[in-house]
């Protein structure tokens, strides 16, 4: 599925779209540039799940958990910084399987042996200063269903 975004406030109201849809145990996959608007759709996707704190990028944490609606958690993974994960791959394959948590990953590339065959791939590609063009891919049942419902 592609989708066009012409904004930064269109790309917030997609994330909302996205969080309303999720359930717990989903995992979405961000790909893109930096700057090309991976936190800003986290902002939304928490906004969705009811998260009113301010939900920033974790790329010198390298991970933040946000409290959600439903007994949910928002857990949010940047891995720019690492070629080797270490420790956090652990902790991330113990997330993924938690039925209540939501998993957004930022540049997976690294713990992609980790991350279950069962997710929601969105690439982020800047076509203007504000515009980006994503294109979705659902890579198992749940994220076929987080498609059909945004």
């Amino acid at each position: 599925m592609k989708i066009d975004i012409k904004n930064v406030d269109d790309m917030h109201a997609l994330g909302v779209r996205l969080g309303a849809a999720l359930r717990g145990g989903e995992i979405i996959v961000l790909i893109g540039d930096i700057g090309a608007g991976k936190t800003t759709l986290t902002k939304g996707i928490a906004c969705g799940l009811g998260i009113d704190a301010d939900v920033q990028s974790p790329t010198f944490t390298l991970n933040r958990i946000y409290e959600a609606r439903d007994g949910l958690e928002l857990a949010h993974y940047d891995f720019y910084r690492l070629s080797d994960p270490g420790i956090m791959a652990l902790e991330l394959a113990e997330r993924v399987r938690d039925p209540r948590s939501i998993t957004v990953i930022e540049w997976a590339q690294a713990v992609a042996d980790v991350v279950p065959d069962d997710y929601l791939a969105v690439k982020i590609q800047a076509v203007g200063e504000n515009e980006r063009l994503l294109a979705c891919e659902a890579r198992g049942e749940s994220a076929c269903r987080i498609l059909e419902s945004i």
